[in-house]
């Protein structure tokens, strides 16, 4: 007889979130970046990191007034690329926030997974420019501080955390992934706590004019904070975003033993494949849907008890569209139910970083029981049919919501996050 599939809801080990940390658009803390949230707030405005004025788009949600040296000593900066400093910054929030050490932990029980799309791209450019005049002034950090391992890595080594210490990269859905992977650490006993999050630090002159080249971002230079309009019709692109989030996951025991306060669960977790196209999602969106279908099987929940979805909506019109079809799809008559919300519309596209911060903020959302909005949305696609949350954010319940997060190569993640219970 075929033994049941091994899930979260029947392993045993209950998968809950103990802290949180990030530094985005809208703040350097969960709870400035909440605010902004739900204030409808945009974190876009010109590029500041360097000079777009040649470019055709010139603006980005930029992180603003970060000092980094708030968190890492001076001297170890030139170590980091920006994307680890960002990072290392939300670690250590939720780290302390979790109030998690190898005091009340065995640090060979504690991993690190912590990811970036694209790693240090700034870093990157610049240490090319010294390499086509000089060879030898290339910096001796330059490969350790732009790998994109090396933010797991540091991590480990300022806390002493032992355990697993690696780096999931899938484009858009890395720290989506990472979560759901560390989920899976605790589940199969391989680690009590997982430090599990991503960043991503791409505004610069190759990170937009790659994109741009796409026709993937959005040109509404003179009005940046309405430029990111997902499910919009006049939509015309995502816009860049930059920033980290990180999640304390812990068993459920290890987080009773030491009394630490309880956020909420992660209840599932889905990852597949379109195996379609390079950049275009598959039709209908066919992928998305086995997906939010493969987390509520994980999580052992019918979709009727899900009140909240934290979509991808990039601002594209084959995103939108795909994933509000898939969201009919898998929820039929119960979709008309939904609060779904794109935080994208305030926050950017962090890429790599999107999918921790998503995943953050549906936590807050069910702690709080506010659903954030989709700002921008004025007129809304009449392929897009869902309630997206348009413009106010909106007070309700929630007992579990979704965040999905999709990427180029047809990568695909769901993380079903919930109140404990």
């Amino acid at each position: 007889m075929k033994s049941p599939k091994r899930t979260l809801a029947n392993s045993g080990r209950r998968v809950v979130v103990t802290g949180l940390g990030c530094v985005s658009p809208l703040g350097h803390d969960p709870e400035s970046t909440w605010n902004g949230l739900v204030e409808g707030r945009s974190g876009a405005a010109p590029i500041t990191h360097f000079d777009a004025s040649k470019l055709d788009v010139r603006f980005a949600c930029e992180v603003k007034g970060f000092d980094p040296a708030t968190y890492v000593p001076k001297k170890d900066l030139r170590r980091m690329d920006r994307f680890i400093q960002l990072g290392t910054a939300a670690a250590l929030q939720a780290i302390e926030r979790a109030k998690l050490d190898v005091s009340n932990t065995p640090a060979e029980s504690i991993a690190v997974l912590l990811s970036s799309g694209m790693g240090g791209l700034p870093l990157i450019e610049a240490q090319h420019e010294i390499a086509r005049e000089r060879s030898d002034r290339v910096s001796p950090f330059f490969i350790p501080a732009t790998i994109p391992n090396l933010l797991a890595g540091q991590v480990s080594i300022l806390k002493g955390f032992r355990g697993a210490n690696h780096c999931v990269v899938s484009a858009c859905s890395s720290s989506a992934h990472a979560i759901g992977e560390g989920a899976r650490l605790i589940e199969r006993g391989d680690a009590e706590a997982v430090v599990a999050g991503g960043a991503e630090a791409t505004v610069s002159l190759l990170g937009i004019a790659g994109f741009a080249a796409m026709k993937a971002l959005s040109t509404r230079n003179e009005e940046p904070e309405r430029a990111s309009r997902p499910f919009d019709m006049d939509r015309d692109g995502f816009v860049m975003g930059e920033g980290a989030a990180v999640l304390i996951l812990e068993s459920l025991e290890n987080a009773e033993r030491r009394g630490a306060t309880i956020l909420g669960e992660i209840g599932g977790y889905g990852l597949n494949s379109d195996a379609y196209h390079m950049t275009t999602p598959s039709e209908n969106g066919e992928g998305a849907a086995r997906c939010m279908r493969l987390a509520l099987e994980d999580a052992g929940l019918d979709s009727s008890q899900i009140d909240h979805v934290n979509m991808h909506g990039t601002s594209t019109s084959a995103g939108d569209i795909a994933e509000s079809q898939a969201i009919e799809s898998v929820f039929g008559a119960h979709a008309a139910s939904l609060n779904c919300v794109s935080t994208k519309s305030m926050t950017g596209h962090l890429l790599g970083g999107a999918g921790a911060l998503e995943a953050l903020i549906t936590t807050l959302a069910i702690h709080h029981g506010v659903c954030p909005p989709t700002i921008n949305l004025e007129q809304q696609d009449p392929a897009c049919r869902l309630n997206y949350t348009p413009l106010n954010a909106v007070k309700r319940p929630i007992r579990a919501a979704l965040s999905n997060s999709f990427g180029f190569g047809g990568t695909n993640a769901s993380l079903l996050l919930k109140k404990l219970g």
